[in-house]
């Protein structure tokens, strides 16, 4: 798989561009850990009103077990504790409930600030480099000798602007059908460049 130019500048260039959004991308994952972090201290009271909520509940229930036995009137004393209790059963859910609403919110928050600039840069980022990598990797098959030197060429008169093939020669085409070498490999250069390939040495020696 060819994944970076032959060309230094543009090899570097593809380093670069790489490098900064694996960069871009964990600068925001960190963005995204910290305002999750942030957001989960929301659901401290609730924390503290579960515990204080648990905690009063059974102590309420505690107390109206001891009363429960006194001789005539258990029966009337334990039923105030244990509504007492029910109440902060109830408070304790409360509690639980913003807590898990603390942790979605921190979630879906988190989620949205680091993956809409992360998806951003991949969408943008990613398609030219893996076309750049499969054309590069399929062009790079076919030049392995000076014969095809003349496929590159014959895909530069095809596919390269006018004013690009006329700095190369004022008829490319005829110069490509008569196998004019000098014509061949200029032509086959421009296309070449494009998919950041250079002619191998076996092909340079050939045409000199």
């Amino acid at each position: 798989m060819k994944l970076y130019a032959d060309s230094s500048i543009r090899r570097t260039r593809q380093m670069v561009g790489d490098v900064l959004l694996l960069v871009w991308v964990l600068v925001w994952w960190l963005v995204a850990q910290a305002v999750h972090d942030a957001t989960l201290q929301l659901a401290t009271p609730g924390r503290e009103l579960n515990e204080a909520g648990s905690g009063l509940a059974d102590q309420l229930r505690d107390a109206g077990s001891a009363v429960d036995d006194a001789p005539l009137v258990g029966d009337d004393l334990s039923g105030p504790f244990e509504g007492a209790g029910n109440a902060a059963d109830q408070l304790a859910n409360a509690g639980s409930g913003l807590v898990d609403a603390v942790d979605k919110l921190a979630f879906w928050l988190s989620l949205s600030v680091g993956a809409v600039p992360i998806l951003i840069a991949l969408a943008v980022y990613l398609p030219a480099r893996w076309r750049f990598v499969r054309t590069a990797t399929a062009s790079q098959r076919f030049i392995d000798a000076a014969a095809d030197l003349d496929l590159f060429a014959l895909r530069a008169i095809g596919r390269q602007p006018m004013h690009r093939l006329a700095t190369v020669s004022d008829d490319p085409a005829g110069a490509w059908r008569r196998g004019d070498q000098d014509v061949i490999r200029k032509l086959a250069d421009l296309e070449l460049r494009d998919v950041g390939l250079k002619a191998p040495p076996a092909a340079e020696a050939a045409r000199t």
